[in-house]
């Protein structure tokens, strides 16, 4: 069935269901940025291509058309009015799986802050389309799992939820390594190094997009680190540069290998991919007394850099209100013309995590739940920023 037909297909089914249901579609204004998938994704209905089209039935909008700031738009997402005994009885169904997966549904939404309350506290079940009207077909995406040794035996397995970023690929590149460890300080008899500190956090990033259908490149290497919870990380100088290249002792030389791996893997990679983004991850030193929040780069004159840039960090900005109301967030986005921005092919990003020797900033680094919330904040950028793009 094209497209379109079914579209028009879907829209006859979406009607007929809507007047007979006496449920209500959930209205959502949208966000600044907002597209169409980054929409849908937000509210956990991205998996399915029926969703998508459901939306641009209901709202009667072309699959290449923009979202309007402050217009509310109704999501392929129904509420029911929950009657207190099961899922089953309050939707008049028999399928006990169903009922289950829109049970986790609506607890992955409460989890992630979309919904206030769970519908056994509020009496609001939240229930998606592609669970009402949709037949399942065979180009719909089933979850699977896969190993990825390099994060580590606790961490290597991943389950792949949805391929929303798939055809995005990403360099993630943690900074020094090898016989250069970086920014140094030392904190209760332990050594905290930048790049062991900065890998850890890309590992986390790797992991995130992996989930989504992304595909990574993991640049500076160490085979036996992978992700690790401990608070102090101890530091070796056995990382490598893809693929086991020893990393050179001079900067110059350093920079340049890293960069041309990029950009060979970026040649390789053209001509299927629908972006490229070189993120460069670091941890920064300065005076003690100076406390510093996550901050980015990009090279002067690149629009599409400073737009990662500048998307990564309203999202941390916006996590910070959500999370640390009276914290304030006071990161920046510059320009800055660094050997690793102005060589690299694709589009690249570099961000700084904060001032190693302060001791304010350095909980951000050794609490491991930080570090993950990190990896998770500057996902959520990365993904925005690739519906942005694919949106456009």
């Amino acid at each position: 069935m094209g497209g379109r037909l079914k579209t028009l297909f879907l829209a006859v089914i979406v009607t007929a269901c809507i007047s007979v249901n006496a449920q209500t579609n959930l209205t959502v204004e949208v966000n600044k940025g907002d597209g169409i998938q980054t929409l849908l994704s937000r509210y956990k209905l991205h998996q399915s291509n029926c969703n998508l089209d459901s939306f641009l039935a209901l709202n009667k909008l072309g699959p290449t058309d923009y979202l309007i700031l402050e217009k509310k738009y109704k999501l392929p997402l129904k509420v029911y009015n929950y009657t207190g005994g099961t899922i089953r009885n309050t939707m008049g169904i028999d399928d006990y799986d169903k009922a289950l997966r829109i049970q986790k549904f609506n607890e992955a939404l409460v989890e992630s802050g979309i919904k206030k309350a769970n519908y056994k506290d509020d009496n609001k079940l939240w229930v998606p389309y592609h669970e009402l009207y949709c037949v399942p077909t065979t180009s719909d995406f089933k979850s699977y799992t896969m190993k990825i040794p390099i994060l580590g035996k606790a961490y290597e397995e991943i389950t792949v939820e949805d391929e929303t970023l798939a055809g995005c690929v990403y360099y993630l590149v943690s900074g020094h390594g090898g016989p250069d460890p970086g920014a140094m300080t030392k904190k209760d008899g332990n050594y905290l190094c930048e790049d062991e500190y900065a890998y850890d956090v890309t590992l986390r990033l790797a992991r995130n997009l992996l989930s989504h259908g992304a595909k990574v490149y993991v640049i500076v290497r160490d085979e036996n680190d992978g992700i690790r919870d401990q608070e102090y990380l101890g530091y070796d100088k056995d990382e490598v540069v893809w693929f086991k290249q020893k990393i050179p002792i001079n900067q110059v030389r350093r920079l340049k290998q890293r960069t041309a791996v990029v950009n060979n893997l970026y040649k390789k990679e053209k001509a299927n991919a629908k972006l490229q983004k070189m993120i460069a991850i670091h941890v920064d030193s300065r005076s003690i007394g100076e406390k510093i929040d996550i901050f980015f780069y990009h090279f002067p004159g690149s629009s599409s850099g400073k737009e990662t840039a500048d998307t990564m960090l309203h999202t941390i900005d916006a996590k910070y209100k959500e999370h640390q109301k009276n914290r304030g967030y006071k990161g920046v986005v510059k320009a800055r013309d660094l050997y690793v921005l102005r060589e690299s092919k694709p589009s690249a990003v570099y961000i700084e995590l904060g001032n190693i020797t302060n001791e304010f900033d350095q909980k951000r680094l050794l609490i491991v739940d930080n570090r993950q919330a990190i990896a998770n904040w500057l996902f959520l950028g990365v993904q925005k920023d690739a519906f942005r793009q694919m949106d456009e």
